[in-house]
């Protein structure tokens, strides 16, 4: 065999003998090959040009499951904003609700509890059934009552806006109603009287339990309030912009009127 081509079989032995792609080699190539090299799953027996795809972005991962669920009436989770925070508003973090829960709800409050006055906002979850959406005034006395302004709506994240404070009216419409305040205990005697103001109209008589941090004790309250409050019905569970009332007791009737005024 003539020496030139023995020298050729002999290169050709030792190509074959090298891996088709050694480090140095591989990284050469890579570079020469920006859109296999953006590819981190290319391997061996990969062939033509691949693109990595990129992975969907939660938000839209979101929207297309809740478009999906509603498609097929699957009946997604609600999701709310949830916080509680003093003044006419707060921020918090988006919350998937529990089941049962199929309203967001927004409050904003003032209260004044033995003459200590404040403003406080609540965010949260709740069953469409138990939120009323409007004002609501109670009045226990001259120094105890709370007013507040309250919307509820059954989409996600509607309640990330704020609503208005109250107006707070405190002008007696000569109206009365038994009064009390007790805390861990479920009966009121209602020794007292309470002079209504502004739109209070109605006998109210709260009682249950207050979610109070990490203990929950019983209550009871009776005093003035507006014709809205009779929305709370026993078995509810009544967020104000400071608690949370789970009623036992709701009793809400008209205000007797005085003596010598028209019905």
């Amino acid at each position: 065999m003539p020496e030139a081509k023995k020298e050729r079989i002999k290169d050709l032995n030792k190509t074959q003998s090298i891996p088709l792609f050694g480090p140095r080699e591989t990284q050469r190539w890579i570079q020469t090959r920006p859109s296999l090299a953006s590819y981190k799953g290319w391997g061996p027996g990969t062939t033509g040009s691949l693109t990595m795809r990129t992975p969907m972005k939660p938000v839209t991962f979101l929207l297309a499951f809740t478009l999906l669920c509603t498609l097929l009436g699957l009946g997604c989770p609600l999701s709310c904003e949830v916080c509680r925070g003093s003044g006419p508003t707060c921020s918090g973090k988006m919350k998937v609700c529990e089941d049962g829960q199929d309203a967001c709800v927004v409050i904003v409050g003032e209260s004044c509890t033995k003459g200590r006055h404040s403003l406080n906002t609540y965010k949260a979850c709740m069953k469409y059934s138990d939120c009323y959406s409007g004002f609501v005034s109670t009045t226990m006395g001259p120094k105890d009552y709370m007013v507040s302004n309250t919307h509820c709506c059954q989409s996600d994240g509607c309640n990330q806006g704020s609503v208005p404070p109250p107006q707070n009216n405190r002008t007696e419409n000569g109206l009365q109603c038994p009064a009390c305040v007790v805390p861990f205990q479920e009966t009121c005697p209602g020794t007292q009287s309470a002079r209504c103001v502004g739109q209070e109209t109605h006998c109210v008589y709260f009682a249950g339990n207050v979610q109070a941090g990490l203990i929950n004790p019983k209550f009871a309250t009776r005093g003035c309030a507006t014709e809205s409050a009779c929305y709370a019905k026993a078995g509810a569970q009544v967020p104000s912009a400071s608690y949370l009332y789970f009623l036992r007791r709701a009793d809400c009737l008209p205000a007797p009127q005085p003596p010598g005024r028209a019905e």
